[in-house]
């Protein structure tokens, strides 16, 4: 063995070994999508180029989306603690959430368009958690009060949301325990029903007798 070995192995010895990322928190919601979907252990997904700590726009780490037949399922990972325990509270883990949607695929044009603007419009939504403290639970409303349609055109006539709890329930992860909370798409006209107090969310809810966005539908009101 020459001199050159011995100097190459000293320094291969030296080298520090890389930090194992924990990522505990992100595996529980994986294997609760994967009982809800066997067999989808490579979904669509689209992760954060820079992340919200390094000074990004987007609060969520990643958004997977899981073929459910004639919809889109997405999945936000990033309002819960994907990683290691940093919340001072010990029963939820982050803020005690994630999002969810179920997108109709019949009403949709441009299929990648539309699951990009999901995106999107689950990244903004994200943000009001991250920016201002909102907090989502199941069988409220969210009003945007804009007039165009949430596809990619402006041209549905679903502007809004109500939540309810998704089938993918409660789940305690090593962090604490979440909830995942879906995302319906409504009308103006189906959200001002509910401000004006003819009805509430959950009789609407029961009305619509679908959980998916679908874009192409017409309003109740």
């Amino acid at each position: 063995m020459g001199i050159f070995d011995k100097f190459k192995k000293k320094i291969e010895k030296e080298e520090p070994k890389a930090e194992e990322v924990v990522m505990d928190g992100w595996k529980a919601i994986e294997a609760e999508c994967l009982k809800l979907y066997p067999g989808q252990t490579d979904p669509k997904h689209y992760g954060t180029l820079i992340s919200w700590r390094l000074g990004g726009n987007d609060p969520l780490d990643g958004i997977s989306i899981y073929d459910g037949g004639d919809y889109y399922h997405f999945v936000t990972y990033g309002l819960s603690e994907l990683y290691e325990k940093e919340f001072k509270n010990k029963e939820y883990s982050g803020y005690g959430f994630e999002l969810t949607v179920k997108l109709k695929k019949g009403g949709l044009e441009d299929e990648e368009a539309a699951i990009r603007g999901m995106c999107g419009i689950l990244q903004a939504i994200a943000r009001l958690t991250y920016n201002e403290g909102e907090i989502f639970q199941p069988d409220e409303y969210i009003y945007t009060g804009q007039t165009s349609g949430m596809d990619p055109k402006g041209q549905s006539l679903i502007t809004g949301f109500i939540t309810h709890l998704d089938k993918l329930g409660e789940i305690n992860t090593p962090n604490g325990k979440l909830q995942f909370v879906e995302l319906i798409g409504v009308t103006d006209a189906e959200l001002k029903a509910i401000i004006d107090k003819k009805l509430n969310v959950m009789e609407l809810f029961d009305r619509l007798g679908s959980e998916c966005t679908d874009y192409k539908r017409e309003s109740l009101f």
